[in-house]
């Protein structure tokens, strides 16, 4: 279980912790008891009169004796449960040692109830037995044996034995259970911990399944493009066939009509014959309208990546006009010299501006004198460009299908221009909308915020 791996590895923190604070202490202890009885214990023992005694070897040796082997064990075997025990053994035998170096003040009794409170710091209630085990037989011996080095007088009352005892098992008391709320603390911190872990797991989970079910979305919906535009190449097929049928069977006839004209003999007579000229037109105008569609029909079915680049905007609709074929429809580059100049693909934009501005003349009706205007505004907030015409304007039933592969209200055609055009504009992050009225039909290109703007 998670939780209890987090409590092991808690309680092992705090036990190496405790171990290295214990060690540290051994040393200091030993350092005071050497000044203890290099000062304090000759006047204690022999009156006002200072001397060298004997307990300042029992100070040095003794008590480097005493700290030697916690010191080792807290070094090379921290947290291991021999360790603490042995450092509860040495603990209590430096209180004894004071004790008996200070020639059983009262003062240094209280180092008892000072290292019991050390030794909770390893939380855990067997430090606490052992250690007043140690106490409790080091009063009752020398309280027996040696009175003096104890108790600090000859003859001490019988029941001072168990007043001490009584304070140590008070403090104990105390001890145990700070030991045990803290042992408990602990095992609610692993709890949590491990919840918090398994709750970060899961949601790990969840984002990586989210992350592969929308991959596997996208790749799907990728599929699915690409199956909706072979299926509507294969529509598209069939009507392509009927389209380039009828321009190339008059192709056809006209080129075996002015075959024979130019094979007999008298070739100028022929070739001022108007039928001569007139298929010759004709010629060339359906040789356009197939080539125009097997265009339109391989734009829809490849797409490219734009290639933005720095490409000025009013140059571009001339290069735009200048591809359209001539018409009695007045076409106007209304954008100015001045526009911010925006990061585009030239040759896709200019095929979209070619396809809207050949839209609008031919919604203007032959018999009116028509006009198809294409303008721009930009700066930092928003950039737009758009192509106004006054032709009779578009149903309000047929708007929102004219960006939809294969419509149109034409009576030839294949009705992938404007798809193609919605298709190129949507690769270069950007969107194209279109407002209808009775005057005419205005499409408005709109660029994102920023989207490859710089000054002109």
């Amino acid at each position: 279980m998670r939780a209890q791996e987090l409590f092991q590895e808690h309680r092992r923190s705090v036990l190496i912790r405790t171990d290295r604070l214990m060690a540290t202490l051994m040393v200091c202890q030993w350092l005071f008891a050497i000044g203890l009885a290099l000062t304090l214990s000759p006047y204690t023992w022999q009156g006002r009169i200072q001397s060298p005694h004997v307990h300042v070897y029992a100070a040095v040796f003794l008590g480097g004796a005493i700290s030697s082997l916690p010191i080792v064990l807290c070094i090379a075997r921290p947290a291991w449960l021999g360790t603490r025990l042995v450092v509860a053994v040495g603990q209590m035998s430096w209180s004894a040692l004071l004790i008996h170096l200070s020639g059983g003040r009262i003062e240094t009794h209280f180092h008892v109830f000072g290292s019991l409170a050390f030794l909770a710091f390893y939380r855990d209630i067997r430090v606490l037995v052992v250690a007043s085990l140690v106490v409790a037989t080091d009063h009752y011996l020398r309280g027996l044996l040696w009175p003096d080095s104890v108790y600090g007088i000859a003859n001490p009352e019988w029941w001072r034995f168990l007043e001490h005892a009584f304070w140590v098992v008070f403090e104990d008391i105390v001890l145990v259970f700070g030991c045990l709320e803290s042992i408990k603390e602990m095992k609610i911190i692993a709890l949590r911990r491990a919840e918090a872990e398994l709750l970060s797991e899961r949601e790990n989970a969840k984002s990586i399944a989210l992350d592969r079910a929308m991959k596997e979305l996208q790749s799907s919906q990728g599929a699915l493009v690409r199956a909706e535009k072979l299926a509507a190449v294969g529509q598209l097929a069939a009507s392509v066939g009927h389209e380039l049928r009828n321009p190339l069977a008059t192709i056809r006839n006209a080129n075996k009509y002015l075959s024979k004209r130019i094979a007999t003999a008298n070739v100028a007579a022929n070739l001022n014959d108007p039928k001569v000229e007139q298929f010759l037109t004709l010629m060339d105008r359906e040789v356009t309208a197939c080539t125009k569609i097997i265009s339109d029909l391989l734009d829809f079915a490849r797409e490219r990546a734009p290639v933005p680049a720095p490409c000025p905007l009013r140059p571009l609709v001339d290069d735009a006009i200048g591809i359209v074929p001539p018409s009695n429809v007045r076409i106007i580059n209304a954008v100015p010299a001045d526009l911010p100049v925006p990061a585009i693909d030239k040759d896709l934009f200019r095929q979209v501006l070619t396809n809207l501005i050949q839209n609008g003349v031919e919604a203007i009706p032959s018999d009116r004198q028509g006009e198809v205007t294409v303008t721009a505004e930009g700066g930092q907030s928003s950039w737009r460009i758009i192509v106004t015409d006054n032709g009779s304007g578009i149903p309000e039933d047929i708007v929102p299908k004219i960006f939809e592969p294969l419509f149109t209200t034409k009576t030839k055609g294949t009705g992938l221009g404007l798809a193609i055009v919605a298709g190129m504009v949507k690769a270069h992050g950007a969107t194209i909308s279109v407002e209808s009225s009775a005057s005419g039909a205005r499409f408005v290109i709109e660029l994102p915020k920023g989207a490859g703007l710089r000054a002109a």
